[in-house]
C-alpha cells in the first residue's frame, strides 16, 4: 500500500471553492467509466482525486487533522481483541511499524494480567515485501480443537477475492507443499487434517460463479489433489446467491457437516453432509436464520421469521436450539419483545462455549447480556446481566472448548472495554478500558425519538456538549443505515472524535427502519418497494432536529456507506433542501441497473429486483442516478469509493460523479486506487480521507456564511 504523501496547491479563495474544483476535464462515456481498470476512467478518477485534493488538502486545517487521526489509528493505547486459538490468546495488529499487520500472541493468563507480553506470530508487512505484493489479512480458519494448521487468507489490495495458504501455528511458517487456493471469491471449511471442503470458481463453465459472483458448487479437495481431482459433493445452481460449507464442533466432541445454499441474501436451504460417505441430506431448518452455533449437540440460531413447527409456530426473533439427530427435538431459548432484538444483524450476538450460550441483546437499543446453560433434563435456563448503557456489545472471541469467551463493548463517547465471560460461573469481568483517543470530558449522549411520515417512532442517538444551546445553529453530522436488518449502534470512532466532536459539531445517528433494532419485523417494513418508510424515516428525524431547535438546514450534513451511501444519494436527491453537506461513500447509486454491476444481483432480496414491475415502478422515481436533474440546487456533495471495490464496485460513484458533471453541479470525488469495500485498508490512507471530509464538513457546515 502507498503512504498518503500529498503535494495540494493553494487556494485563492479560502472558503467554498466548490466551482473550482470542476475545472474542465472530459466526462468518459458510461462504457469507459464501467472499464474498472479502463484507461480513460482512471485519467477521469485521477484527474478528480486530485481536484479533491488540491482543493480540499491545501486548507490549513487537514494537516493537524491528518497527523491527529494517523495518530489515534496507530495509537499503542488502542485494545488488542483477542482471538481464542490453538490454547493461546491471538491477536492481528497495526501500527506505524507494522502497517500491514501482523498477527501476534500471548497465553492466556499473560494476557488476563493487563501487561501481555506479545509473540509476533506472522508479520504481513514482511511478506508483502518479500513477495513484492499488496498484501490485506483476510484472516486465519483453522482445524479445531488444536489450532495448529489454518488456511491464511490474502487479499489483494483489499478485494473480497483472496487466496489461501495453509499455515502451521507451531512452526509460524507456511506449510510445505500444503493447501494453496489461487485467487478468488472463495469459503473453505476443514472436514480433518487431510481434507477441506471448498467452494469455489473451479474454472469449468457448469461449476463457476452466480449471477451474484460467488460460487455454488462444493467440492472436497485432499492434501496433495489439484483442484481439478476434488470430489463433488453438492452444487446449487448459478441462480442461488452463494454455497458455503460450514463444520461446526462443541466441547463435547461432537461435530456437525453443513453446506448452507443461499437461494438469495435471506433465504438459505441447509444440507448435512455425511463425513464418511460425503453424501448430503437436507435439514429441516428455517429458511430465514442467522446467529449458527453449536452447543452440547444442539444447533442454535437466531430466527429471522415465524417458523411454524409441530409444535407449534416459533415467533421471528427467537433463539432456538435444535438437534440435528432428531430435528423434531428443539426449543425455544428466549424470545425477545417487540422492542427487543437479538444482536445487531452481524456475528457476534450468539456464541456457545463448552458449557453455556452467550446471547446478546438489545432493549430499545440498548445492550443486555444473556447467559444460558442446558441442564441435565435438556431445558435451557439463563440470567441477565446488566451493562452500560448507549453502548455497543458484541462477542469478539469464543471456545466450544473452553468456559471463557471475551466481549467487547464501546460507546461513541465511551472507548472499548474488553471483558471475559465465564459460562460455567455466569459472571463477566471487566478486564480493559482503552485509554480516550479525544477528549470526550464535555460530552453527553441521549437517546431521542422522532414521528416519522406515518407515525411511527424512530429512535436515534445525539452527541453533544454538556452545555451545548439549541438555537438552531448547531453544526451537525447526521447518519443511518436501514437496510439488511443491520442495526445501527453506538461506535468509537476517534476519527469522528478528533475532527468534529471535539471542534463543537453535534452527532445524530438515526435508527431508521430497514435495519435490525427491533427485530426482523423494523426490517420487514422497509424491503423492497418499502424501502420509502427508510428513506421517509430519515427525513423524519431531520425535521425533528429542526423542530427542536438543535440545528437547520445550513448547518446539517448526513453522511453513509454502501446501502448508507445509497440512503445519502436517495436523500441528496429527495430532499435536497434540507442538508447543506452529503458525504456519499462505497454507494449503490444506479438502482435501474444495480443487479448487473459486481455482486448486486445478490441483493435483489432486500432491494427488489428491476425486472419486475413493483422494482422498476418503484426504483424508477427513487433511483438517485437516475432522479438528478437540471435546474435543481444540490448541496455539495463528497462522494469517495474504491477501485478495488468488487463487492459494489467503483463504477456507481463514476456514473453519479459524472452526471452531476454534465448537470454543472459542483462535487468532490474520491476514489482510493485500493482498500476494497472498506473504502481504506491503512491508516494513512484512512487518515486521509477522513481529514478530506473534516475540512469539507468545516467548510459546509461550521464556518461563516
Amino acid at each position: 500500500m502507498r503512504p498518503s504523501a500529498l503535494r495540494a496547491l493553494c487556494l485563492l479563495l479560502p472558503l467554498f471553492p466548490f466551482a473550482s474544483v470542476q475545472a474542465a476535464t472530459a466526462t468518459p462515456s458510461r462504457a469507459q467509466l464501467e472499464q474498472v481498470d479502463g484507461g480513460p476512467a482512471l485519467h477521469w478518477v485521477k484527474a478528480e482525486n486530485k481536484k479533491t485534493q488540491n482543493a480540499l488538502a491545501s486548507d490549513p486545517r487537514y494537516k493537524p487533522l491528518y497527523d491527529r487521526i494517523l495518530s489515534a489509528q496507530q495509537s499503542p493505547d488502542r485494545l488488542a481483541v483477542p482471538t481464542q486459538m490453538a490454547g493461546e490468546i491471538w491477536n492481528f495488529w497495526q501500527d506505524k511499524v507494522h502497517a500491514r499487520g501482523v498477527w501476534r500472541s500471548t497465553s492466556e493468563a499473560d494476557f488476563k494480567s493487563g501487561h501481555p507480553l506479545w509473540k509476533t506470530r506472522f508479520d504481513l508487512d514482511e511478506l508483502s515485501r518479500s513477495e513484492h505484493a499488496n498484501w490485506v489479512m483476510e484472516g486465519l480458519n483453522c482445524l479445531e480443537p488444536a489450532d495448529r494448521i489454518c488456511l491464511l487468507g490474502l487479499s489483494n489490495a483489499g478485494e473480497d477475492a483472496h487466496e489461501l495458504r495453509e499455515y502451521d501455528t507451531t512452526t509460524n511458517q507456511f506449510v510445505q507443499n500444503g493447501f494453496r487456493l489461487p485467487n478468488g471469491k472463495q469459503a473453505v471449511a476443514w472436514l480433518d487434517k487431510d481434507t477441506v471442503l471448498v467452494s469455489r470458481d473451479w474454472g469449468t463453465t457448469d461449476a463457476g460463479l452466480t449471477t451474484s459472483g460467488y460460487p455454488y458448487v462444493v467440492r472436497a479437495l485432499k492434501r496433495g489433489q489439484s483442484l481439478s481431482q476434488a470430489q463433488e459433493v453438492f452444487r446449487g445452481t448459478g441462480q442461488d446467491m452463494e454455497v458455503v460449507p460450514t463444520v461446526l464442533r462443541d466441547g463435547q466432541g461432537h461435530q456437525v457437516v453443513l453446506i448452507d445454499r443461499h437461494k438469495d441474501f435471506f433465504h438459505s436451504e441447509v444440507e448435512r453432509l455425511d463425513p464418511g460417505t460425503l453424501k448430503t441430506s437436507q435439514l429441516p431448518m428455517p429458511e430465514k436464520y442467522d446467529g449458527l452455533s453449536y452447543q452440547d449437540g444442539q444447533l442454535v440460531f437466531h430466527l429471522l421469521q415465524d417458523w411454524p413447527t409441530a409444535k407449534g409456530t416459533i415467533p421471528a426473533d427467537s433463539v432456538v436450539a435444535v438437534d440435528p439427530d432428531h430435528p423434531q427435538a428443539l426449543e425455544i431459548i428466549v424470545t425477545p419483545t417487540k422492542r427487543q432484538t437479538i444482536g445487531d444483524g452481524m456475528d457476534g450476538a450468539i456464541a456457545a462455549t463448552k458449557d453455556g450460550l452467550i446471547v446478546v441483546m438489545y432493549d430499545n437499543v440498548q445492550p443486555v447480556l444473556m447467559l444460558y446453560r442446558r441442564g441435565s433434563s435438556g431445558h435451557w435456563s439463563g440470567r441477565s446481566i446488566e451493562l452500560p448503557k448507549n453502548m455497543a456489545a458484541s462477542i469478539v472471541s469464543s471456545d466450544p472448548h473452553s468456559s471463557e469467551a471475551y466481549l467487547q463493548l464501546e460507546g461513541f463517547i465511551q472507548p472499548p472495554q474488553i471483558w471475559s465471560v465465564n459460562t460455567a460461573k455466569q459472571n463477566t469481568q471487566l478486564l480493559y478500558s482503552q485509554p480516550e483517543l479525544f477528549d470526550s470530558s464535555k460530552l453527553t449522549v441521549e437517546q431521542l425519538f422522532a414521528p416519522s411520515k406515518d407515525g411511527t417512532q424512530v429512535p436515534y442517538f445525539v452527541v453533544h456538549a454538556k452545555d451545548w444551546t439549541k438555537n438552531g445553529a448547531n453544526p451537525t453530522l447526521m447518519t443511518a443505515y436501514g437496510g439488511f436488518g443491520l442495526s445501527y449502534l453506538p461506535v468509537y470512532h476517534p476519527d469522528l472524535g478528533i475532527t468534529w466532536f471535539e471542534r463543537g459539531g453535534v452527532y445524530v445517528m438515526a435508527n431508521i427502519r430497514g435495519g435490525g433494532e427491533f427485530g426482523p419485523a423494523w426490517h420487514e417494513a422497509a424491503r423492497h418497494a418499502g424501502r420509502q418508510s427508510a428513506y421517509d424515516d430519515f427525513a423524519s428525524v431531520a425535521r425533528d432536529l429542526f423542530s427542536r431547535n438543535i440545528t437547520s438546514a445550513k448547518r446539517l450534513g448526513i453522511r453513509g456507506r454502501s446501502n448508507g451511501g445509497l440512503l445519502m444519494g436517495v436523500e441528496f436527491t429527495q430532499h435536497p433542501e434540507l442538508w447543506n453537506a452529503t458525504i456519499i461513500g462505497v454507494p449503490l447509486l444506479d438502482m435501474l441497473n444495480y443487479e448487473h454491476m459486481a455482486a448486486g444481483a445478490s441483493w435483489a432480496a432486500e432491494y427488489g429486483s428491476v425486472s419486475t414491475p413493483e422494482g422498476k415502478a418503484f426504483w424508477d422515481k427513487t433511483s438517485p442516478l437516475q432522479a438528478l436533474k437540471p435546474d435543481v440546487h444540490y448541496p455539495t456533495p463528497f462522494i469517495f469509493t474504491s477501485t478495488r471495490d468488487d463487492r459494489v464496485g467503483p463504477v456507481h460513484a463514476r456514473l453519479f460523479a459524472a452526471r452531476l458533471q454534465e448537470l454543472h453541479v459542483p462535487f468532490f470525488y474520491y476514489e482510493d486506487m485500493e482498500g476494497g469495500h472498506a473504502g481504506t485498508v491503512n491508516a494513512a490512507e484512512v487518515a486521509h480521507e477522513r481529514a478530506l471530509e473534516a475540512v469539507y464538513l468545516s467548510r459546509r457546515l461550521m464556518d461563516p456564511r
